[in-house]
């Protein structure tokens, strides 16, 4: 399932699960853990991962044709982006470009499709439940009866007190988890040699024991991209939370809480929440009360 030449850098997340030379038997047991299934390493696995889609720098995905099915994966270690239903849209949309004939798309009788299915594993340090379903619906504006175009993402929590089933029925992932659980605290405790430590300690403990003794300085160096890389978002939801600020100044000032004005208020109350405000300071700069502040998911 190796890629020979890469155009982008690899999480570890990627390379274990679709990269290494033991990606595809690492695949298998957590799309069975996933389904309940028992597919053989036997079973053919098709790598179809887009290049450079999800993220810029960082691709945190793995896509793979088995089974019948495309199956999505992404990795998060930091706060969940509810908009990630509308990026999978947008993934597949690619992925059946590249698996479909060109011409396949006219053809007077049905083309059959391989079913997605989309997951995100959640090891961030934020406390979130076991298990959630993101829906592209969600961001509709408005609503009809019958939703016209649904996708629907389930979010996995695997951190090692809310990984729960998924964890007991894929050691790889279950190692995995351990694996980021002690790279967070050696890196708190020494942040100049976290990372190496890290390693040399999962290696002492069993903790993917053989991939990491094979790669171990591969796997630095994707520690080191993956960390500059939540760096970067880090900055950027910043600046965002920065502008949000400033523009409920601005609209408190210029319009106050009429009707109007509401919606922005509300608009920029999410927003500050979502950057971790105080409560206090969000009434203060959009004009509503502590009730609505809290009222507001």
């Amino acid at each position: 399932m190796s890629t020979a030449n890469r155009k982008y850098k690899d999480s570890v997340f990627v390379d274990l699960f679709s990269e290494d030379e033991k990606a595809k038997e690492n695949f298998l047991s957590l799309y069975n853990a996933l389904h309940h299934t028992n597919l053989p390493l036997s079973c053919p696995v098709e790598n179809i991962r887009l290049d450079n889609i999800m993220y810029m720098n960082i691709v945190n995905d793995v896509s793979c044709l088995v089974d019948d099915k495309i199956i999505v994966l992404a990795e998060h270690q930091s706060t969940i982006n509810e908009n990630m239903p509308l990026r999978f849209l947008q993934y597949i949309a690619r992925l059946y470009e590249k698996l479909q004939k060109p011409t396949d798309r006219y053809l007077r009788t049905l083309s059959k499709i391989p079913t997605p299915e989309f997951y995100v594993f959640y090891n961030g340090i934020e406390d979130y439940p076991e298990t959630i379903t993101l829906k592209l619906s969600d961001a509709f504006i408005t609503k009809p009866e019958q939703v016209p175009l649904e996708l629907t993402v389930r979010v996995l929590n695997i951190n090692k007190d809310k990984g729960g089933e998924i964890l007991k029925t894929c050691k790889t992932l279950d190692e995995y988890s351990l694996f980021v659980e002690e790279v967070r605290i050696q890196t708190q405790l020494d942040p100049e040699n976290g990372f190496t430590n890290a390693v040399k300690i999962c290696i002492g403990k069993g903790i993917l024991k053989e991939y990491l003794q094979r790669k171990a300085r591969e796997v630095i160096n994707m520690l080191i991209a993956e960390y500059d890389y939540d760096t970067d978002i880090a900055v950027q939801r910043e600046e965002a939370g920065k502008i949000a600020f400033a523009q409920g100044i601005s609209q408190g000032i210029s319009q106050g809480i009429s009707q109007g004005s509401r919606q922005k208020a509300l608009e920029t109350a999410k927003l500050m929440k979502l950057e971790a405000f105080d409560i206090g300071m969000i009434t203060k700069m959009t004009g509503l009360s502590q009730e609505e502040v809290a009222a507001i998911n």
